[in-house]
C-alpha cells in the first residue's frame, strides 16, 4: 500500500497564492506520475497537473500560467504552487501517484476555496 498525505489547502482571496504539497509514503517501488486532480460539488473530478519522475508536466489549460507542479523524487513529494487564484479554482484538491509495481491511489483531499 501506498499512502498520500496532502497538505497546504485553506481559504485565500482571489488574486492570492496557495501552496499545495503532497507526501507518499508506504510501500513504494518506484512512483511513475504524481498530480493534482480537484472536484468540486456535482462535478467530475477533473486534471489539474501531473508530472513525470523525469520532469515532464501537463496542466489543464485554465490553470496554464498560473499554477507550477513540482516534484522532489527523492522525497516522493509533489507540490502545487498557485498563484493568481479565482473563485473558479474552489475545488477540493486530490494528490494522485501511479507507482509501477502497485497502481493508482489517491489521497484524501484538502479544500482550497477562494474568495472573490
Amino acid at each position: 500500500q501506498v499512502q498520500l498525505v496532502e497538505s497546504g489547502g485553506g481559504l485565500v482571496q482571489a488574486g492570492g497564492s496557495l501552496r499545495l504539497s503532497c507526501a507518499a509514503s508506504g510501500s513504494i517501488f518506484k512512483i511513475l506520475v504524481m498530480g493534482w486532480y480537484r472536484q468540486v460539488p456535482g462535478k467530475q473530478r477533473e486534471l489539474v497537473a501531473h508530472i513525470t519522475s523525469g520532469g515532464s508536466t501537463n496542466y489543464a489549460d485554465s490553470v496554464k500560467g498560473r499554477f507550477t507542479i513540482s516534484r522532489d523524487n527523492a522525497q516522493n513529494t509533489v507540490y502545487l504552487q498557485m498563484n493568481s487564484l479565482k473563485p473558479e479554482d474552489t475545488a477540493v484538491y486530490y494528490c494522485t501517484c501511479k507507482d509501477l509495481l502497485r497502481g493508482d491511489y489517491w489521497g484524501q483531499g484538502t479544500q482550497v476555496t477562494v474568495s472573490s
